[in-house]
């Protein structure tokens, strides 16, 4: 607390204000400071500055210690222990000792993984840089061979009784013992592995398994395999970020994969079979004869697995149908005689169809 509060400023009273003005002002004050009514933080901290003013000015001993310039405490007990008694488990109710261990932390790791792997499933072995339980004295904190020892100054209860007087008279609260920091037993041999911890750092390999279906950014949550906990607390969860690839030939759509394939015009002209490596190996596809580019060659099954249901999508061959650049004499005397023997219209704008879906938009809209 400041000390250069002035407490008689701070209660709303003169300096030479009496015994009963000062127990008056703090009253109207606490009332309506106190947090159960007004939980406003800076509320809080007002009546922190008018519950020490009052306890300051309200024993004579300390307030004329005050008025002659001396220090601001009322030298009986610390401003803590009058928060304490309006906040602090009154009556001297015992929450008993505190427990030393922790749940450990949870833990992100990025793993990147091909579009193959999110194809059919696979496991992948990572490396994890974690907290894990003390190898020395398994999470007890102790050296082995030894235990905590009950505390002498609070019984092992981890707490000590105060008594503190205030406006409501004698209260008695519970505060953490100073000695064994309310564990109630104290480590008086801590294991020199961990210090005193019950779990150290360490790497080690940890395998992950994928499941087929698995999109980009998803995670997967390995339950009890991240940080382990203080004093053999329980270990957090591993999350597991997965990171899928670019392919060189294929992409995602959805459960589906895509690809390009690339014809010539001759076989776009005349249809061929073509070998295609996929991941399930080679395939054989079908080009009809008069293939446009942008059409698709569907292979029913050979997508990508479903990660929440059975089977797997489809393999989308969209076309691309490649004119030559060059021709030779010999190619381009064949193909004018071609020309001429079609009889094909001069290029030309074609006829604009309206869709489906633009067609009932209109019909609404209109």
């Amino acid at each position: 607390m400041p000390e250069t509060t002035d407490h008689y400023s701070v209660l709303g009273v003169p300096r030479d204000a009496t015994q009963e003005q000062i127990k008056k002002a703090y009253r109207r004050l606490a009332r309506e400071l106190h947090p159960d009514v007004n939980p406003a933080p800076e509320a809080q901290e007002r009546f922190k500055l008018v519950t020490y003013a009052y306890e300051v000015l309200s024993d004579p001993q300390s307030r004329a210690e005050y008025d002659n310039g001396g220090a601001s405490a009322s030298g009986s007990f610390g401003f803590g222990d009058i928060f304490d008694a309006f906040f602090g488990s009154g009556g001297g109710a015992s929450r008993g000792p505190a427990t030393r261990s922790s749940r450990g932390q949870d833990a992100l790791l990025r793993v990147d993984v091909s579009l193959r792997d999110v194809v059919f499933g696979a496991s992948t072995s990572v490396e994890v840089d974690t907290a894990v339980t003390c190898p020395t004295c398994s999470g007890s904190c102790c050296q082995p061979g030894t235990e905590p020892v009950r505390c002498d100054l609070c019984g092992g209860t981890g707490q000590i009784n105060r008594r503190v007087q205030s406006l409501l008279g004698t209260m008695v609260t519970a505060v953490p013992c100073s000695k064994c920091r309310g564990f109630g037993t104290i480590i008086e041999s801590p294991c020199v592995t961990c210090s005193g911890q019950g779990r150290v750092r360490q790497s080690r390999d940890l395998t992950v398994d994928i499941p087929a279906g698995m999109d980009d950014g998803m995670r997967l949550r390995l339950s009890g395999a991240g940080e382990a906990g203080v004093a053999g607390g329980a270990p957090g969860d591993l999350y597991v970020e997965v990171h899928v690839t670019a392919d060189p030939v294929f992409s995602r759509d959805g459960d589906d994969l895509q690809c390009t394939l690339v014809v010539p015009m001759t076989d776009a002209v005349l249809g061929s079979t073509v070998t295609v490596d996929t991941f399930d190996g080679p395939v054989d596809l079908t080009v009809r004869p008069g293939v446009q580019s942008g059409e698709q060659i569907t292979v029913k099954g050979y997508g990508v697995g479903r990660l929440r249901g059975t089977g797997r999508g489809d393999l989308r061959a969209v076309v691309q149908v490649v004119t030559p650049e060059k021709l030779s004499a010999q190619e381009r005397e064949l193909i004018e005689k071609f020309s001429s023997l079609r009889r094909d219209e001069a290029p030309h704008l074609a006829e604009f169809k309206q869709g489906l879906f633009a067609r009932l938009r209109d019909r609404f809209t209109s």
